[in-house]
């Protein structure tokens, strides 16, 4: 046996796993981050969500010749302030295959393949190499679809990859998500060259950037809020560009920043949003989760929103309810400080958004 065969037999590649995972814990206690029982409680669960990612990403899902759609980003694992708008679905590609995605639309009003290069256990960026949206896609009248992905360029529905490419992340955006069917589809590589029985010597390297998947990722984001904190409660636009290495959305553009409230504190935010597809403020705790929308209101979008009579929107982030005239209200769950975003969809123009800090009984 080779040396990494030996090494999955006699138990080394394992111990040497859970070793990893023990040293990427170390991302949850670096300077800057919350120190209170509350915060690292939630840092715990956090790197307990990345282990189950980067088991599913990089152990059952890695093999680019056997590809199938996963999700890095659900109800109960969150990465780098995920939408609570979106249902993601990730697959593990490569350059060197060729890809055929077949599926039906539903009724979902923005649906997105986006193939990326690096990784977040590897350089800590997910790069675009090739892009293509719902509204560029001809579809059947029963809302069927078949898209091909490659390197080289094909006719009809092609999903452009580059050499380097190693993932596809797939966004699908809800205007109202209880109204409308999501829709499915499936992935195959069309010129696998080997069977996909398990490799005893490829299972080591998967372990290993699992392991590197939990550091990669939680190094990121606390580098971010890190940043953050250099304009706390308020709501500047990032680096577009940034945004785009991380893995962004070509058509959406990005306010990212970090909020903070002491019990008697509200944040109020004043914004005219734009013409677009849509738009959507969360909220996330510190390790750029959000937070849980199943059962908080905790994030309002352009279809949710109350308007005022000019066509503006006041949201407030409170820790109790302030009352029937702000209809907008986000629950900060327990939380005094977290992350927060407001993105724009397919959006022209970017208007800046206000926010100020007020006492609750202060608020009008």
């Amino acid at each position: 046996m080779g040396s990494t065969e030996t090494r999955i037999a006699d138990g080394s590649a394992w111990r040497d796993f859970c070793r990893a995972l023990e040293a990427a814990g170390d991302t949850i206690l670096r300077e800057g981050t919350p120190t209170d029982a509350f915060n690292r409680a939630e840092g715990v669960r956090y790197l307990s969500r990345l282990v189950r990612a980067g088991l599913e990403s990089f152990v059952e899902s890695s093999d680019p010749r056997y590809p199938r759609f996963f999700q890095l980003s659900n109800e109960t694992i969150k990465i780098g302030n995920d939408n609570p708008d979106n249902l993601y679905h990730n697959a593990n590609i490569t350059g060197a295959y060729d890809y055929r995605i077949s599926g039906n639309r539903g009724s979902v009003p923005y649906l997105t393949f986006g193939t990326k290069g690096g990784g977040y256990e590897s350089d800590g960026t997910m790069v675009p190499t090739g892009q293509l949206d719902l509204e560029d896609m001809t579809c059947s009248p029963n809302g069927d679809f078949e898209i091909i992905v490659s390197a080289k360029q094909q006719p009809g529905n092609w999903l452009p990859m580059q050499q380097n490419t190693s993932t596809m992340v797939v966004r699908q955006t809800f205007n109202l998500r209880a109204n409308e069917t999501p829709a499915s589809y499936s992935i195959e590589c069309l010129n696998p060259d080997a069977s996909d029985s398990l490799r005893p010597e490829a299972l080591e390297p998967a372990l290993a950037r699992a392991a590197a998947f939990v550091k990669g990722t939680a190094n990121v984001f606390v580098d971010w809020m890190n940043g953050f904190s250099q304009h706390e409660n308020a709501l500047p636009p990032n680096d577009q560009a940034v945004c785009q290495r991380a893995g962004g959305d070509s058509n959406i553009y990005y306010h990212n920043s970090a909020w903070r409230l002491a019990p008697d504190e509200a944040l109020l935010i004043e914004a005219t949003p734009p013409e677009c597809a849509t738009w959507n403020l969360q909220i996330s705790n510190h390790w750029m989760e959000s937070l849980d929308y199943r059962y908080h209101r905790i994030h309002v979008n352009k279809f949710t929103a109350h308007y005022e009579p000019d066509g503006s929107v006041r949201i407030v982030l409170a820790h109790r309810n302030p009352g029937a005239a702000f209809p907008n209200w986000l629950e900060t769950c327990d939380h005094d400080r977290g992350a927060m975003l407001f993105r724009y969809v397919g959006a022209t123009e970017f208007p800046p958004i206000a926010t100020r800090v007020v006492k609750l009984v202060d608020l009008d």
